[in-house]
């Protein structure tokens, strides 16, 4: 007997402020303004994602101390955002970026079930943890965790949140006018919880969501990260969109749920993918090396030599060849808040190796930063889009994409209009919302929610 078809699962990533986004193109539009997320959501919905994920910076990053020049519309409240989509969009999910080194459970649990009534049950909580001090300068409590602690804290910040959802019950709200009752209980939203990071006791003040509590999703590729993963997410966001890295980090992640007593379903695998998409293969790759040069401009080749060198190489020219100097191994960088800079753990060796590449193949200093950086996932015609997503999905390198395209906001239009209808042809991807709620279309179980026992009012 064959094995039966996946469903395929597809989200959009709201472009921002990134390196895959160009800003340049003439088709390019606000990152800021609510018309931009509104067509985004617009056209994922109509295409049927899942839901649209919106990360989320606390601070804007810098280079050299300046503000790095993709990051100069600002970064939004997600949650100001993700409200205001809840009221243009009828089925779509919305995953929102919180920090739990920053906030507080009792603020974020009521934003999350706020934002789950208004949307009808689509709330989604991506949870991450912050790196550095130089994010904490905004906030009293500015570098104060150890990186060893980030993910003791976010565990006790999730479990707390999850007190909080689960002080209401479902039922809990009676509102009977014959008989006069409202409240089945007295003490619905009564909470206590004393732990080492968070020691709090009141009442929680928003009745339970739809869903229960959000979705929560996961975005670390750490060891703790998959372990937090496997222990208390519904997905994760990954990193790993290659056939063969996604399978190694598929097989891994869902290999550990069943020491937390989970099923292989109950923890989705969804890494973020781009797109490059023509009428002809041939026609996507040239439209794709087009592409990649607009997202590597001259600065921003410098700018990504320097989370190696940590040293201002502006006066460098970007087509010529790569610094004879070594980099600055020293603990402060001039790429402050850049999550790329703990990707080179040994810039010694990296500069050597870059500079044998650029020797060997006659490269620029941008021709190195465009052959070396992340190049698009699926490029193709959108027949050979399709074939390959379906080809990951079914022999499990992942159970869906989040979907990054290079413009903002109509970068994802095509894609709805001319990949989804194949997908939808082959018996993979749904043709209509099954659900009203995230959970629903993701597949996932609906918490019980009901505590235990009370606690004392």
């Amino acid at each position: 007997m064959s094995k039966p078809l996946k469903q395929i699962h597809l989200a959009a990533h709201f472009p921002g402020v990134n390196n895959t986004t160009v800003w340049s193109d003439p088709r390019a539009g606000s990152h800021i303004e609510f018309s931009s997320f509104a067509h985004f959501a617009r056209t994922a919905e109509r295409a049927r994602f899942d839901f649209l994920f919106l990360a989320e910076g606390l601070r804007l990053r810098e280079q050299g101390g300046k503000i790095y020049d993709l990051d100069v519309v600002g970064r939004p409240d997600t949650f100001t955002v993700l409200s205001a989509l809840a009221a243009v969009t009828d089925r779509l999910g919305l995953t929102g970026t919180i920090n739990s080194t920053f906030n507080e459970p009792y603020e974020v649990a009521r934003q999350f079930a706020t934002l789950d009534h208004l949307s009808g049950g689509r709330a989604a909580w991506n949870v991450v943890t912050s790196w550095d001090a130089f994010t904490g300068e905004n906030f009293r409590r500015g570098g104060f965790l150890p990186e060893e602690e980030r993910y003791s804290r976010a565990k006790e910040f999730l479990t707390t949140a999850h007190e909080l959802f689960d002080s209401w019950r479902s039922d809990d709200i009676v509102a009977d006018p014959a008989g006069g009752v409202f409240l089945r209980d007295a003490k619905a939203g009564a909470f206590v919880h004393e732990g080492r990071h968070f020691d709090i006791h009141g009442r929680f003040n928003v009745p339970r969501g739809p869903q229960g509590r959000p979705v929560i999703f996961q975005a670390g590729d750490s060891e703790e990260g998959r372990e937090f993963a496997a222990a208390e997410a519904d997905a994760i966001f990954s990193r790993y969109a290659a056939l063969d890295t996604g399978r190694a980090f598929y097989t891994d992640v869902k290999s550990r749920l069943a020491k937390y007593g989970r099923r292989h379903d109950q923890l989705l695998i969804l890494p973020a993918a781009s797109f490059v998409l023509a009428d002809t293969d041939a026609e996507a790759e040239q439209l794709a090396k087009e592409v990649r040069r607009l997202q590597v401009s001259g600065a921003t080749a410098l700018r990504h030599l320097e989370f190696v060198w940590n040293r201002d190489l502006s006066g460098y020219d970007p087509d010529g060849p790569l610094p004879d100097i070594d980099p600055d191994v020293s603990a402060d960088h001039v790429a402050r808040g850049r999550a790329q800079v703990r990707m080179y753990r040994d810039p010694l060796a990296t500069a050597r190796e870059w500079r044998e590449l650029a020797a060997a193949n006659n490269w620029s200093i941008r021709d190195l930063v465009i052959e070396t950086g992340n190049r698009q996932t699926f490029v193709g015609s959108p027949a050979t889009v399709a074939r390959t997503i379906n080809e990951h999905v079914q022999s499990d390198a992942a159970d869906g994409f989040i979907l990054v395209p290079h413009l903002t906001p109509g970068g994802l239009d095509e894609f709805a209009d001319r990949v989804v209808p194949l997908l939808q042809e082959q018996g993979v991807f749904r043709t209509e919302y099954e659900g009203t709620t995230l959970r629903d279309h993701l597949g996932l179980d609906h918490p019980d929610g009901a505590p235990s026992e009370r606690v004392a009012s």
